[in-house]
C-alpha cells in the first residue's frame, strides 16, 4: 500500500532562443508557484489500477477475481515568502474500490472514501542560477504527515491473527485500503532541474520516515523518486510546451504490525512514462503523465499496479 504523502513535484522551465532569454524561465517558474512572493494553489490528481497479483515478485493468479483502484485528489495551498522560501498545505481526498475473496471465499466488491493523512512541507530554494544558455536549481523539502486520516480498516491485521485460514488467500488486506496510518511522520527531499538551451533534466527523490500508528501498526519508511530527461517544444513569454521522459519508483520494506514483520507488505517498483507540461502567462501551469510499470518486486502475496495516470493544475494569485 502507499499512503499519500507530499510528492516532490518538478516542473520544466522554458526558455526561448530569442527575444528575452530568461523570460520563460521566470514566467514557466512563476506559474507553478516556485517563484516570487505570494500564494499558489494547486489540484492534482492520480488514478492507479492493480488488477495483477504476484507472489514473491512472480506472476500468479486467484480463483477469485482481485482488483484494487485507487484515486487521490489532492489540494495544495502554498505560500511563498519570497525567492527561496515556502509553506505549503496538502490536503488529500482519497477513493478506493476493490474486489477481493471474503472470508468464505465468495467475492467480495466495496469501497473506502475520505480524507487522507495532512501534510505541512517547507519548501527552501538552497541554489539557482539562470542564464541565457543553461539554468540549474537545487531545492530542499521538509514536513510532517498528520494522522488526519481515517486508520480504522487497520482492525482488519487484527482480526486475521484470530481468523481461521480463508479456503481463497485475498491480496488485498486493511493496510492496503486505510486512508490514514495514524502516525506523524517526518518528510525530506531534494530536487534538482538543469537545462542547456532547449533541453533539459529534472529529477527528485523524498523520503518519509514512518512512526508507530493505530492497532500497534508501523508502516515502514518510504523512499519515492522521479526524473529524467526533457525538452522545450514551444518556447514563449507567454506559453510554453515541454515533454519529459519521466521515470519514478518507489521502495518500502516491510511493515511492523504488534512487532512481527508483515510479510505482504515489502515492495520496490520503478515506472516510465511521458509526462507533457505546459505554461500560460504567469497564472497558470498544468501536467500529465501516464506510468507503466517496468519492474515490480514484492514479498509474499499483493495485488500491484498495472498503470498509473496523474495530472495537476495550478494557479498562482
Amino acid at each position: 500500500m502507499k499512503l499519500l504523502s507530499v510528492s516532490v513535484l518538478i516542473g520544466v522551465a522554458a526558455v526561448p532562443a530569442f527575444a528575452c532569454d530568461l523570460c520563460s524561465v521566470y514566467s514557466a517558474a512563476t506559474a507553478r508557484g516556485e517563484l516570487g512572493r505570494g500564494f499558489h494553489v494547486s489540484l492534482a490528481e492520480q488514478f492507479t489500477h492493480q488488477g495483477t497479483l504476484q507472489m514473491d515478485s512472480v506472476r500468479t493468479t486467484s480463483p477469485v477475481p482481485q482488483s484494487l483502484d485507487g484515486s487521490t485528489a489532492q489540494l495544495v495551498l502554498g505560500c511563498n515568502f519570497n525567492d527561496r522560501v515556502g509553506l505549503q498545505l496538502n490536503v488529500p481526498v482519497i477513493h478506493r474500490s476493490f474486489q477481493r475473496p471474503d472470508d468464505t471465499g465468495a467475492l467480495q466488491r466495496g469501497s473506502v472514501s475520505g480524507l487522507g493523512d495532512i501534510s505541512l512541507v517547507a519548501n527552501v530554494s538552497a541554489f539557482r542560477r539562470d542564464e541565457k544558455h543553461y539554468t540549474f536549481h537545487w531545492g530542499l523539502l521538509a514536513g510532517l504527515k498528520l494522522p488526519t486520516g481515517s486508520a480504522s480498516r487497520l482492525q482488519e491485521e487484527v482480526d486475521e491473527l484470530t481468523a481461521p485460514p480463508a479456503p481463497v488467500d485475498s491480496a488485498i488486506h486493511g493496510h492496503d485500503l486505510a486512508l490514514g496510518s495514524g502516525s506523524v511522520d517526518g518528510l525530506l527531499g531534494t530536487s534538482i532541474y538543469a537545462r542547456w538551451e532547449r533541453l533539459f533534466f529534472a529529477a527528485g527523490t523524498q523520503f518519509a520516515w514512518r512512526s508507530k500508528g493505530r492497532f500497534d501498526y508501523k508502516f515502514a519508511n518510504d523512499l519515492m523518486w522521479s526524473g529524467g530527461p526533457g525538452a522545450l517544444l514551444v518556447p514563449g513569454d507567454d506559453f510554453t510546451l515541454a515533454l519529459q521522459a519521466n521515470i519514478s519508483g518507489e521502495t518500502k520494506g516491510q511493515d511492523t504490525f504488534m512487532g512481527a514483520r508483515a510479510e505482504d507488505s515489502g515492495v520496490t517498483t520503478v515506472y516510465a512514462g511521458p509526462q507533457v507540461s505546459v505554461t500560460w502567462k504567469e497564472k497558470f501551469s498544468a501536467e500529465v503523465g501516464v506510468d507503466l510499470p517496468v519492474s515490480l518486486r514484492n514479498t509474499a502475496l499483493q495485488i500491484v499496479p498495472d498503470y498509473r495516470i496523474r495530472a495537476a493544475l495550478t494557479w498562482r494569485f
